[in-house]
């Protein structure tokens, strides 16, 4: 692993001296990970796009005046769910604006609707019926939480994730890309994640590169997530994410990222993160498949044969023989996991409660992978 002093050199290395560091993160994920990528099948659940948060990236996120904007239904879950299980899904993967309750009285009165004063009692009520009604698992992106919200959850999903994105302060600022997000200051966030580890939650999250940050908070975000794991062992895989330009939204003309930035950033993660923490990159914000698996990544994360990426809509789900292809093209095998990495089912007593270990051992098979691998 490397240091932090040399972790801020990598952002200038040059090109003879960075193609050998990125064989050296290559090494690690073989050795750790294997001759096989590997993905997740799974339906994506925009359970509201209601949010009290207004980043300056974001189009998920409706105003509750717009006509768009909604909280679904358990029928409508449900359905999502069942055509997602007809397709050989196994995660349900939660998405939804934070604590929108707390801002709007259209969202608390939507949630009344439903029975609910919080988004997160609503959230574990969903989970249930997943598990109850479907073979599937839920996996929920709630964003920052209390220890309180974990303990209602965790019987009811097998994973929860959220993006750190970034550590500095000053994307808080008026004029950055955080400002008037209460759930973007980055103490509330890193509670959330130290809170999982000490709860025992397998957990997701990432950075957001792009976004005006330096190299240097890229590092220490890094370093923030590792130091999180070394102590509770509980992040399962890391994200990075390059950040996409849209239209309509306060940085709708900030300059995106190169490739070459993204594949250094992946590089660093790779050299700077404990082998045990997954790598991932998102397929469908780059296409140049053959570029990331030579920085170091060994997992495509999520992706779906029926529903959208809700966050990145513009930008679609790769088919799953065209991934198969381009990762065999690079010398690899491609897999299907579960939305739980096969490490955490060694331990299932700290790490699962209520049903999900029961649901786990009747998909998973032996090596902690899915059982009916679905690769086309």
């Amino acid at each position: 692993m490397l240091t932090r002093s040399q972790a801020l050199a990598l952002e200038k290395a040059p090109d003879d001296e960075f193609t050998e560091l990125a064989k050296q993160a290559a090494g690690i994920r073989d050795v750790h990970w294997g001759q096989a990528l590997t993905y997740s099948r799974a339906v994506f659940v925009p359970l509201t796009n209601m949010c009290r948060d207004d980043c300056g990236y974001c189009t998920f996120v409706q105003k509750p005046d717009s006509p768009n904007a909604r909280l679904m239904t358990p029928a409508e879950v449900m359905q999502i769910v069942h055509d997602g299980e007809r397709m050989g899904c196994k995660e349900v993967l939660f998405s939804l604006g934070e604590k929108p309750e707390l801002r709007y009285p259209e969202a608390q009165a939507a949630l009344a609707r439903q029975g609910h004063t919080s988004m997160i009692s609503y959230l574990a009520e969903v989970c249930a019926m997943v598990m109850s009604e479907s073979s599937m698992l839920p996996h929920v992106n709630a964003g920052t939480l209390s220890e309180a919200d974990i303990r209602l959850l965790k019987p009811h999903s097998v994973s929860m994730g959220m993006m750190l994105e970034n550590v500095s302060r000053r994307l808080i600022a008026k004029g950055g890309a955080h400002y008037a997000c209460p759930d973007k200051v980055p103490v509330q966030r890193i509670r959330t994640l130290d809170r999982a580890g000490r709860l025992g939650v397998p957990f997701t999250t990432g950075i957001l590169i792009g976004i005006g940050e330096t190299w240097a908070e890229r590092v220490d975000s890094l370093m923030t997530i590792n130091n999180l794991h070394l102590e509770h062992g509980h992040i399962q895989e890391v994200i990075v994410q390059n950040f996409r330009a849209k239209p309509g939204t306060a940085m709708a003309g900030h300059p995106e990222p190169s490739l070459d930035d993204m594949v250094r950033t992946l590089v660093l993660a790779r050299l700077l993160l404990d082998p045990s923490i997954s790598l991932q990159a998102p397929p469908n914000l780059e296409s140049r498949f053959a570029a990331y698996i030579a920085a170091g990544i060994n997992d495509w994360g999520g992706v779906s044969p029926l529903t959208i990426d809700h966050i990145n809509p513009e930008r679609a789900w790769p088919q799953i023989e065209s991934l198969r292809r381009a990762t065999a093209d690079c010398g690899y095998g491609l897999e299907e996991r579960l939305a739980v990495y096969p490490r955490y089912l060694e331990r299932p007593q700290h790490f699962f409660t209520g049903e999900v270990a029961p649901r786990l051992s009747a998909i998973a098979r032996a090596d902690g992978l899915a059982l009916q691998q679905c690769l086309s």
